[in-house]
């Protein structure tokens, strides 16, 4: 193992991105045929249901795959689910090698392929840029273990830390680099998250939108609306969009709201409250777990961002900051229930790991450690 297996592991990550929020619940996964130093096949998993990395790799290979190396980002599968065992095809075909670059997370599936694959005399070598590979599937590794989706918190702010001009009035405050990456976001996450607030104040449509040429799908759209105050009519429920909307609300909600919404066509999820009246984060991340959402974009407003970090549900954070001061009457970032002093506890920190200019943005990218 060196230098060779890392460049080729690099082509296997390639493959895997094409799959980003495309895959769910499954993994991205990227798969790399090499025969005699030689890219023969290459192959990434397209969405659940289909054939997974390998099978793609394999075919695109054909007879080249006899006595080849095969790259796999994730631990090649070695039981029946939607689609039949990986590792069986990877037998069948004559590969003589295979580089994993990590282990499936999934207790139930850890280890089995790699040993299924030596038991059959091919011989296995994993750890191949692991760190690089957990990255690309955070969202999968955190919801086959827990159950929960990984979750993403993105807000554009003034350097003071404001996200709107003024008080109830909506308005981009970041340019349109930061707006360009938003898109992606959005693009390579299952689920974009708001509060009711938001979705009345700046009546969002929540799609994805990229320049020409690039691959663009909407994600589900989640509103925690307790009261079910959204407007039938609003943007989120009158577009063209296949992706679905969800709206959580608290069990006592108007019921002929909800037939008002369903009849717009979104679907309305009644969730248990706190103590306080707001809804409980966790109880609605575990129904999106359950509907196989594995992450989720939240993006605000300022109550939002507060409940899901003061609850400690949020696991990594986008911040496009503008070179501008706003004041008192813009709305802050984070807003606590009783506007004194922050409700977030000390258990947490925030770690940035890269920083990036876009245009005259900076955008602050790193994770919350608990």
């Amino acid at each position: 193992m060196g230098s060779l297996d890392n460049s080729f592991m690099r082509l296997a990550l390639d493959e895997a991105k094409k799959g980003q929020g495309r895959t769910a619940p499954n993994p991205c996964v990227g798969a790399v045929v090499v025969n005699n130093g030689v890219v023969v096949g290459r192959g990434y998993h397209h969405r659940a249901g289909t054939p997974h990395a390998e099978v793609h790799a394999l075919a695109d290979a054909g007879s080249l795959a006899e006595g080849a190396t095969i790259y796999v980002t994730l631990e090649p599968c070695n039981h029946q689910g939607r689609t039949p065992p990986c590792t069986r095809a990877l037998s069948e075909a004559g590969i003589a090698r295979v580089v994993v670059g990590m282990e499936d997370p999934n207790p139930g599936v850890q280890g089995k392929g790699n040993e299924y694959l030596r038991s059959v005399g091919i011989q296995v070598d994993c750890g191949i840029l692991e760190q690089e590979c957990v990255a690309l599937n955070r969202p999968f590794i955190k919801h086959s273990t827990t159950g929960i989706p990984w979750v993403a918190l993105k807000a554009g702010m003034s350097l003071d830390g404001k996200i709107s001009y003024r008080e109830g009035h909506g308005g981009a405050i970041t340019g349109t680099e930061s707006g360009l990456q938003t898109h992606r976001l959005r693009n390579q996450l299952d689920a974009i998250l708001i509060g009711a607030g938001t979705a009345r104040v700046d009546n969002p449509s929540l799609t994805t939108r990229l320049p020409e040429g690039e691959r663009a799908r909407d994600p589900v759209r989640v509103v925690l609306d307790t009261r079910l105050s959204l407007d039938p009519g609003c943007r989120l429920l009158q577009q063209e969009s296949s992706a679905l909307t969800m709206i959580y609300c608290a069990p006592d909600a108007p019921v002929d709201r909800e037939e008002e919404l369903r009849r717009a066509g979104a679907e309305v999820i009644r969730t248990p409250c706190n103590p306080d009246g707001t809804l409980r984060l966790s109880r609605v991340l575990a129904h999106l777990g359950g509907a196989d959402i594995t992450s989720i974009l939240v993006e605000g407003g300022a109550a939002v961002h507060a409940s899901f970090l003061s609850e400690g549900l949020v696991d990594e954070f986008y911040f496009f900051i503008a070179p501008l001061l706003i004041g008192h009457r813009g709305t802050p970032l984070i807003r606590t229930g009783a506007e004194s002093g922050s409700i977030l506890p000390p258990e947490f920190s925030l770690e940035i790991t890269d920083t990036t200019m876009l245009g005259p943005d900076c955008l602050l990218h790193g994770f919350v450690r608990h």
